[in-house]
């Protein structure tokens, strides 16, 4: 066994002291023994680590490059995307694997514990299969093996350009397939993730109504076996329109009437959405994928986070374009969104619970569904997948309880993280990744021909 012995630790009860974990060989939690002498590994304040629930890691290479204003007259998510197109057509494998192990780092030194990876660069610049279809997938996979994060792997069917029917653009050509071929890659995908531990998912993910055809939507629970399916939904007013304009129907409206949304899954952005369909989409038990830093770099919109809370919705939260990989800041822009909205205060606080926790406590939740996986809670049987906050810092010395959230999500940031476990691999220590070095320095030298491309 391995023990953690925590000051204080937040439990499915609520918060207790002096506890003791023991995590069994196979990284689930064996036990948890509140009021008990110290044991192993000494740490301050222990959280259930939370999933990323919506990621593209190559976008990571990105991050800061893209904010020059271009020759249109508006920049918006459409001129972004050309440049992303334009970029991500010089990777090679090799730097789409040190890139993911770079980005896989960073999400487990922000205290998350897997990485929901919505995976769609699957083929060579110009569309042509590799020799190994799942050779992108693989590199993913890879990175796991190297930064011991837990992986929820999401291979991303796109198969048209628009919700027309039309061929794919250049920029898109490396994420097509038809369905046959996409039930190959997957299948492929699934037999690639038997190196990882068992703790490893797979999912898949129809990549939007304007890429896939409608019929392949209402396939995807099936092809998925059971793990989670997840698909970019209402994120931008053109994305309406053209659906609309096509099916008679808006993006949330034609989901539900035409696919049998469930647990299963994961509805990512859902920016434009009207109060109705809010309440009828949190009805079905869906998550809401979360995506604030890059919702809010792109001008998708204003999830309405109050109105689907109130209606009994689950969210999760992913970095996405992973401009900035930091879950604190992912919280605290969510939950200021909803103020600047409103013009109110503690917009997704309850009377029972201040806004910390209960943000916390929603994305833990909601997160561990996205992904799949048997965590987001620390209690025995469950993965191991646990984050530890330093009490000795300035901002949460003396603090206690629900106080300790708030303090980190509205006064800190994510150098308060001190220890990450992913199904009970200690791969943050001190702040830092086990790997670091070895990471950065393969990232680096992937980078250097990609440089001064955007």
């Amino acid at each position: 066994m391995t023990h953690i012995w925590a000051s204080q630790a937040l439990l499915p009860h609520g918060w207790a002291r002096d506890v003791r974990i023991e995590i069994d060989g196979a990284g689930k939690i064996a036990s948890v023994t509140p009021n008990s002498q110290p044991r192993g590994h000494r740490t301050g304040l222990l959280l259930p680590a939370p999933a990323n629930a919506h990621s593209h890691a190559f976008q990571r290479a990105m991050a800061g490059l893209t904010e020059a204003r271009g020759p249109n007259p508006r920049d918006t998510f459409w001129t972004w995307r050309q440049l992303m197109y334009r970029f991500l057509d010089l990777l090679t494998p090799d730097q789409v694997e040190a890139i993911a192990a770079l980005v896989q780092m960073e999400m487990l030194e922000a205290g998350y514990a897997t990485n929901v990876e919505f995976h769609y660069l699957h083929h060579q610049p110009g569309g042509a299969p590799y020799d190994n279809l799942s050779e992108m997938a693989e590199r993913v996979i890879a990175a796991a093996g190297q930064t011991g994060i837990g992986l929820t792997l999401l291979p991303v069917q796109y198969q048209f350009g628009g919700v027309d029917k039309r061929g794919l653009g250049a920029g898109q050509i490396r994420f097509g397939n038809d369905p046959e071929r996409f039930a190959r890659l997957v299948a492929a995908s699934r037999q690639a993730l038997a190196v990882l531990p068992t703790d490893a998912r797979l999912g898949v993910a129809p990549h939007s109504l304007r890429a896939v055809a409608p019929a392949d939507i209402a396939d995807a629970a099936d092809l998925a076996q059971g793990g989670p399916v997840h698909m970019h939904l209402a994120e931008q007013l053109a994305e309406v329109d053209e659906i609309q304009a096509t099916y008679g129907a808006r993006p949330v409206e034609w989901l539900l009437d035409h696919a049998d949304i469930t647990e299963q899954w994961c509805l990512i952005h859902c920016t434009q959405m009207q109060p109705d369909e809010t309440f009828a989409l949190a009805q079905t038990g869906a998550v809401a994928g979360l995506c604030p830093i890059t919702e809010s770099s792109l001008g998708d919109g204003t999830f309405d986070g109050v109105r689907w809370l109130q209606s009994g919705g689950q969210i999760a939260i992913g970095s996405d374009s992973n401009i900035r990989i930091a879950l604190s800041e992912e919280l605290r822009t969510l939950e200021y969104s909803q103020r600047l909205r409103d013009k109110s205060r503690a917009a997704l606080a309850t009377t029972e619970a201040p806004t910390g926790r209960r943000l916390f406590d929603a994305v833990v939740a909601g997160g561990a569904q996205a992904a799949g996986r048997a965590s987001g809670r620390i209690a025995p049987g469950q993965l191991a997948d646990l984050m530890a906050l330093d009490d000795r810092h300035i901002d949460l010395m003396d603090q206690t309880g629900d106080k300790c959230l708030d303090c980190w999500i509205f006064a800190g940031d994510d150098q308060m993280v001190r220890d990450v476990w992913s199904a009970g691999r200690h791969v943050v220590q001190q702040g830092r990744h086990i790997a670091r070095d070895a990471i950065t320095a393969a990232y680096v030298k992937a980078m250097k021909p990609l440089r001064g491309t955007l």
